[in-house]
């Protein structure tokens, strides 16, 4: 209860903070009216046009239904890499003849495109859930199973010398000597498989599914109807930006609070 407080506490001071993130953000925002101006609204619709069409959607009722369904299978697929990836990750870990082992495996894994395990899904589960879950968590997967490996391979053994030869509980070495090491690997994989969940599935959407973001995408394009993809593109970024800055980095910064007392 006293972690969440302070999360919540901590807000305005993390939103403050995050004026570059903005500056930047406006610049984009910029260079993407610059190309609208040069190229014309047929092929570059600006910002506003953008979020006009985007507004539009959301008036019809169309919005929410599309990004609930691509958020529920984008979120379930990455759920379920975290989960499986994080666990095996920091198990191979621990053993040296794992993490060799598991090597070219996850060389394999990296090196498959996801729109060739997308087919493959098609292929085994249809059209449905399954397959852009599927997809999503198979490109993830060795994202965060990376990760968690590093952060196991890498602890400091004097830091683990120390904490056994001051007899600290169980509950201590692992909430202040792993964790930190282990989080500072995780959490950068975790955010960059968040990334590539909801590119995966909205490309799994495009070519699989008759609902959802890709879904819709593939509707605009074949209307031709340029502004109405770009406001599913801007709307699925929105949402990728709120769930990694207003949850996951707040997260993170409170579990990296060690850092600054270094």
């Amino acid at each position: 209860m006293n972690l969440l407080r302070a999360w919540f506490a901590g807000i305005p001071a993390y939103l403050w903070s995050g004026w570059g993130a903005l500056a930047s953000l406006f610049m984009f925002l910029a260079l993407w009216d610059w190309g609208s101006q040069i190229y014309g609204d047929l092929v570059l619709p600006g910002p506003l046009a953008t979020f006009v069409q985007l507004g539009a959607l959301v008036d019809a009722g169309a919005a929410w239904p599309e990004l609930a369904v691509t958020a529920k299978r984008a979120l379930t697929g990455f759920a379920l890499s975290l989960a499986a990836g994080s666990v095996l990750g920091l198990l191979a870990g621990l053993s040296v003849t794992a993490s060799v082992m598991s090597r070219p495996i996850v060389t394999v894994l990296v090196g498959m495109p996801p729109i060739a395990w997308l087919v493959l899904a098609l292929l085994w589960f249809g059209t449905g859930d399954a397959t852009p879950v599927f997809t999503v968590f198979i490109a993830c997967f060795p994202i965060i199973f990376v990760g968690a490996l590093q952060g196991a391979r890498t602890l400091d053994g004097q830091l683990k010398d120390v904490a056994h030869a001051y007899r600290l509980p169980l509950r201590m070495t692992l909430s202040d000597v792993y964790l930190p090491h282990v989080v500072s690997y995780l959490f950068p994989a975790w955010i960059a498989a968040l990334g590539m969940s909801w590119k995966i599935v909205v490309m799994a959407e495009l070519l699989a599914t008759p609902d959802g973001v890709g879904a819709a995408l593939a509707v605009s394009r074949a209307h031709l109807d340029t502004a109405a993809s770009m406001a599913w593109i801007a709307a699925v970024v929105g949402l990728l930006l709120t769930a990694e800055y207003l949850v996951l980095e707040p997260i993170k910064r409170e579990v990296e609070n060690w850092r600054t007392a270094l």
